[in-house]
């Protein structure tokens, strides 16, 4: 976990490694509370996204599932990737519930998934003796998701495309503002004397 102080506020942003990433969703007790998660560490939605995602906007496409974001912020369109593990996930869901695809997955507010990621970080960070889970908000999912991304090596541009960031810097300068842990831990494999 990778922590660094917000500039205009007393809290912390958090970045999670793909380990911590994994005890955070095998922490989850349900898949309401699996498919929030998911769908901001997974697929680098925001809040208030996540809450329109209805079965029929995950879909098959030449380049694997993606996730058709109809009205993201500003209320534009964009496409972001879906791990085929989460499609799957929804197509379950999909095939047992009795509402239209359209409708939205979970019927919850921007406020309940917030407290649901505080919750969790404080469940966390009890098992795991580790205070940082304890600054865990949900925009730190999302920020994960686009650091995540650049420690593979996805192309910057990609990540800005899929999601729907305005502006290179803003990207830059908000979301991959530190490196990965396993970034750094190349890095340091570098250098005989760290």
């Amino acid at each position: 976990m990778n922590l660094r102080k917000h500039e205009k506020r007393d809290d912390m942003k958090v970045w999670l490694s793909e380990q911590e990433v994994e005890i955070l969703l095998d922490t989850t007790s349900d898949t309401e509370h699996y498919l929030a998660y998911a769908l901001g560490l997974r697929c680098g939605l925001r809040s208030q996204e996540v809450l329109d995602v209805a079965p029929s906007h995950v879909v098959e496409t030449d380049v694997g599932h993606m996730l058709r974001v109809w009205e993201g912020k500003g209320d534009r369109y964009r496409e972001t990737p879906v791990p085929s593990t989460l499609a799957a996930r929804v197509q379950t869901i999909e095939d047992v519930r009795t509402t239209p695809s359209d409708e939205p997955l979970l019927d919850c507010s921007t406020r309940t998934l917030r407290r649901w990621v505080s919750n969790i970080g404080e469940q966390i960070a009890e098992s795991e003796e580790d205070k940082g889970w304890t600054y865990l908000s949900y925009h730190d999912l999302r920020r994960t998701w686009a650091t995540n991304l650049g420690a593979q090596d996805v192309d910057p541009l990609v990540v800005l495309d899929w999601g729907g960031w305005n502006d290179l810097d803003t990207f830059l300068d908000h979301y991959r503002g530190i490196y990965s842990p396993e970034a750094q831990q190349r890095e340091r494999a570098k250098v005989g004397w760290l």
